[in-house]
């Protein structure tokens, strides 16, 4: 018989955890049309993977690849690392539905620029994917920050009940036009001004609509405990499930909370739905703060609007070239970007070796200098913390970072391999995958990740991309046939899809 694509001589791991085993794989169109002993199939396109690892394409579960999915090569950090599939829309911050007519204030600055605030409705921003094409499949989430933004005239305070009426129909729009969830940053600056009251309102209707609560939780970085209490609240009120953003211990006050941190979310997790993801670095990075300066802790600069030069530098080196303070630097170079070296490795590894733990980048794909997680996270994982320090098994491994994201989000025929599910692939060497990207020399791709195959698509083969565009758009598996205003609040009737 012949196929589109035959990989012969292979080592799979299928991404549910089960061990590897060797077998042929084959493809026709955009999905796997057979597996096992293969010698008498013809593939059109044949690989020769003896002494490599096939798997499911890596699902990336936290991501700010809104304006990075059409931008040209846009996505190279993240096919170059085995991704095929991206959750965009991640702290509060989506690209849609969102006008701007000016330059966007940080945090918008994660995912673009004035130009890319062009959606009025969700189904703008989804129909210019699909029209415009992407290199990987995404799954997208309306963010809070930017509902805010379009209903409330100021945002420096909490919305009051007509605001949060408007933020929960446009949510059920959204998800109506193909959002998976609600996220929310309320670390951040306006959303840090919302009340509990207001995101409970928000997360329940994209609840009753079979979404998730996806949350970079309330100030982590000076009460760790409270924020993880809010999220843990707001979705028990909500009635849905609990994703906490980036899990991590900042600042050296919370150093050593992992432990008690995770036993919190374990003891939720027997009445309510929780998952988290976590990348796998000790440090952090997101727009520049200024109560992150004089802390004793290295701070990096990634972008600076006034001063673009100091790129690449620490803020301690910048205030003593300045002659001032750190604060001092800090207010000359916003709005601006940086990398925080304010965690702890030991906890990094407690909260990746959690059972549920999933691998997310929070990549920063407009940084100037970005935090080398943007291209290094998924490899990373595979080679350090699995091969090299041995906290879980290569399986175990690419279960987090495929099958269980899958399941988590409700993602159909994707993150397993089986017969009859999307061929999204990724072929890797075992004895050479390693993450290559430094905080000193951030855009460098990873070693060992061979080929990258979205929906029997070749986007990345020899250290290269292809320039395929070949992935699709994902739209939430249906759980709610019709949602009544009184389950919703907002006041009108929804079709869920």
């Amino acid at each position: 018989m012949l196929y589109d694509l035959v990989i012969r001589h292979a080592t799979l791991i299928s991404g549910d955890g089960s061990r590897r085993f060797e077998a042929d794989l084959a493809v026709a169109g955009d999905r796997i049309a057979a597996i096992g002993a293969l010698g008498d199939a013809r593939g059109t396109q044949e690989i020769d993977a003896a002494g490599k690892i096939v798997a499911p394409g890596f699902i990336d579960v936290h991501t700010h690849d809104d304006g990075a999915l059409l931008a040209p090569h846009g996505m190279d950090p993240k096919i170059s690392q085995g991704v095929t599939t991206v959750i965009a829309g991640n702290c509060g911050i989506s690209l849609a539905p969102l006008l701007l007519d000016s330059a966007p204030p940080p945090p918008f600055t994660l995912v673009g620029g004035q130009e890319n605030f062009r959606f009025d409705r969700f189904a703008d921003y989804v129909a210019e994917l699909r029209q415009h094409g992407i290199a990987t499949n995404a799954a997208l989430l309306v963010g809070h920050t930017t509902l805010r933004q379009r209903v409330m005239p100021v945002t420096d305070r909490a919305a009051n009940e007509a605001e949060t009426a408007r933020m929960q129909q446009a949510v059920a729009q959204a998800m109506a036009e193909g959002a998976f969830g609600l996220s929310t940053g309320l670390d951040y600056p306006p959303a840090v001004k919302s009340s509990t009251a207001e995101v409970k309102a928000l997360a329940a209707t994209a609840a009753s609509l079979g979404g998730p609560y996806v949350t970079h939780t309330r100030n982590y970085f000076e009460t760790m405990d409270e924020a993880i209490e809010e999220a843990i609240d707001i979705a028990g009120h909500a009635g849905g499930k609990l994703f906490i953003s980036h899990h991590q211990c900042t600042g050296r006050a919370n150093f050593g909370k992992s432990g008690p941190s995770l036993k919190r979310i374990d003891r939720a997790r027997k009445t309510m739905d929780i998952g988290m993801d976590v990348y796998p670095y000790a440090a952090s990075s997101t727009v520049f703060r200024l109560e992150r300066c004089d802390t004793g802790l290295k701070v990096l600069i990634t972008w600076s609007t006034p001063h673009p030069e100091m790129a690449n530098r620490e803020i301690a080196d910048i205030a003593r070239e300045w002659n001032c303070s750190e604060r001092e630097a800090g207010r000359r170079l916003l709005p601006a970007g940086a990398v925080y070296f304010q965690l702890d490795e030991n906890d990094v590894r407690t909260i990746l070796a959690h059972p549920r733990s999933m691998v997310g980048s929070d990549g920063l794909p407009h940084d100037i200098h970005p935090h080398p997680r943007l291209w290094g996270t998924f490899p990373r994982v595979l080679g350090h913390y699995a091969r090299d320090v041995g906290l879980f098994s290569l399986e175990e491994a690419v279960h987090r970072m495929t099958g269980l994201p899958a399941s988590e989000f409700g993602i159909q025929q994707r993150g397993t391999l089986a017969v009859g599910n999307f061929a999204d692939l990724t072929i890797f060497d075992p004895e050479t995958v390693i993450d290559t990207a430094t905080f000193e020399a951030p855009r460098q791709p990873a070693a060992g990740i061979e080929h990258v195959f979205v929906n029997g698509i070749s986007v990345w083969r020899d250290g290269k991309a292809t320039g395929a565009l070949p992935g699709a758009v994902l739209r939430p598996s249906p759980s709610t046939a019709t949602v009544k205003a009184d389950r919703c609040g907002c006041g009108a009737h929804h079709k869920a899809s």
